[in-house]
């Protein structure tokens, strides 16, 4: 009876863990690597297919995004999953195999003039469409026994639409094992979806930690705080520009906005237009506004059974096609726009930010993490400007950091979730969070007299003795470079961090010397700045 931590072991994002009872494999979640968390998303760490089973948390890509490797090398098994969760990923990964195709195809178009290898994809729709196949559909509350000596119940996690805490009995040589995986535990008190599920025993937890280490700062009214924003740039004459991850946070954002509107909470324009241009959010919206029984809250329950329309009010657009996005851009009258990338590191939300960045009467509010690197991380390190497209853009936009939205538990709420179990786990392990996060997390824990600790990659643990059988090693991780970066422009960054060290080596120096090298790097930019 045997669990590995192949991913998201001191990392974010990478979730995939596996079990092993009576011969039968199965993984917990089998995600993509991302950021600075990704080492070789190609490269998996077992045999596909050697797996039997993979039972899924939710569709965030971080948790599902290398099921289409996962049949492209040979998995066969089923995948388990819950009825919204598995609508989701039908759109999720398409979207995803899309993305790995083009940047596939950019790399090749580059690289056949400079005399490169062919890259393929990491996996292409072709895979994903036979991935969706695989998918079986549980609902929460439901025992479910997903093979000889492993019986399963999803409980709702309050993360995502969808998203479940997956509860496994496992039982070999005739003892039975309980073991909880939390897969991404939500906030509480969000719209639309209800509070996480508490669990109240099992043996071994296996938890996340994203935000182990810190909470969630209190917002007053999310409505009446995003209208007064909105008020404020209509009243200017400009627009109000919402950089939104595609699935959750948009649906989020429109429950929001369809509120302010019934209240008429924008009195310099009640009838603003709401354009949300990303197709997959849009896909996503038509899901979230599907049958939702079984899994919205109880005043989104409310709302549905008086008529209302959770998403839908006057002025909502869903812009499909380039040529609408480009038109966005083209049309004075303000607006807001929710698009995507949420990070603005991809998509439409930078053609956006390009048109709107310049313009003081605009406002940019972010409503999701933005990771250390990323475009948006910049914009709310106050960047005086940007480079888009070639083009250096000036930042005189207001930039608003809208604090408190978030479908993770904070710190108090995570470890409010773990008190529950009478009586306490045999072990607990602590991953999806930074490596420094998941072990203050865990030392949280071990204060509460609980027993826990982060796992490295690779480690291998008998849940039927309670001990490791196999430890494991930290990887060294790849920076993560996008595809789109030539070599020579890869190389020019790398001279210019050398170039940093130089400089920083250069303090305390002389007066004179500093001042001389100060010139030269001043003739160097004025020679290159476009």
């Amino acid at each position: 009876m045997k669990l590995s931590f192949y991913g998201a072991a001191r990392a974010v994002t990478g979730s995939c863990h596996g079990l092993e009872v009576n011969r039968v494999r199965l993984l917990v979640d089998c995600g993509l690597q991302q950021g600075r968390d990704e080492v070789d998303n190609a490269v998996l760490p077992f045999n596909p297919a050697e797996i039997d089973c993979v039972v899924v948390t939710h569709a965030h890509i971080d948790h599902s995004g290398r099921l289409p490797l996962l049949v492209r090398q040979g998995f066969r098994g089923s995948i388990i999953c819950t009825r919204l969760t598995a609508r989701l990923l039908g759109i999720m990964l398409r979207d995803s195999a899309h993305i790995q195709e083009s940047d596939a195809a950019w790399e090749n178009q580059k690289g056949k003039r400079a005399g490169r290898p062919v890259v393929e994809p990491l996996y292409t729709l072709a895979d994903a469409e036979a991935t969706l196949e695989l998918i079986h559909p549980v609902e929460y509350d439901t025992d479910y026994t997903v093979c000889d000596g492993v019986r399963l119940n999803f409980a709702d996690a309050g993360h995502l639409l969808g998203s479940a805490i997956v509860q496994l009995w496992l039982t070999e040589h005739g003892e039975t094992k309980k073991i909880v995986f939390t897969g991404d535990l939500g906030n509480v008190d969000q719209p639309i979806i209800r509070d996480p599920a508490y669990i109240d025993e099992a043996d071994y937890v296996v938890t996340e930690s994203t935000y182990g280490d810190r909470n969630h700062t209190p917002v007053a009214s999310y409505t009446e705080d995003l209208a007064k924003l909105i008020d404020e740039a209509m009243s200017a004459g400009g627009n109000v520009i919402i950089p939104s991850f595609a699935v959750g946070r948009t649906q989020e954002l429109l429950y929001f906005i369809r509120e302010m509107k019934e209240r008429r909470l924008v009195t310099s324009n009640p009838n603003f237009d709401v354009f949300v241009d990303s197709p997959l959010a849009g896909e996503a919206t038509k899901i979230y506004s599907g049958d939702l029984r079984g899994y919205l809250d109880q005043e989104a329950l409310d709302l549905v059974q008086h008529g209302e329309h959770l998403f839908t009010f006057s002025g909502l657009h869903l812009t499909q096609s380039s040529m609408e996005s480009r038109a966005l851009n083209e049309d004075p009258r303000p607006k807001v726009i929710i698009s995507a990338s949420g990070m603005c590191d991809a998509g439409r939300i930078r053609h956006h930010l390009k048109h709107n960045l310049w313009r003081k009467e605009c406002i940019v509010v972010f409503v999701g993490y933005q990771a250390v690197g990323s475009l948006g991380r910049h914009l709310l390190d106050g960047a005086p400007a940007v480079r888009l497209f070639g083009e250096e853009i000036k930042v005189q936009a207001k930039i608003i950091k809208f604090d408190g939205l978030s479908s993770h538990a904070d710190r108090d709420h995570l470890l409010h979730w773990i008190g529950n179990f009478t009586p306490k786990p045999k072990q607990v392990f602590v991953v999806h969070g930074d490596e420094n996060v998941t072990e203050i997390y865990a030392q949280s824990l071990r204060d509460l007299s609980l027993s826990a600790h982060a796992p490295d990659p690779g480690e291998i643990y008998d849940l039927a003795t309670n001990r490791i059988l196999e430890h494991g090693t930290m990887p060294v991780r790849k920076k993560s470079v996008p595809m789109n970066l030539s070599i020579a422009y890869q190389a020019l960054e790398a001279a210019g961090e050398r170039l940093m060290a130089v400089i920083r080596s250069n303090k305390g120096g002389a007066n004179r010397d500093l001042k001389k090298f100060t010139e030269q790097i001043e003739k160097l930019i004025a020679h290159w700045k476009r």
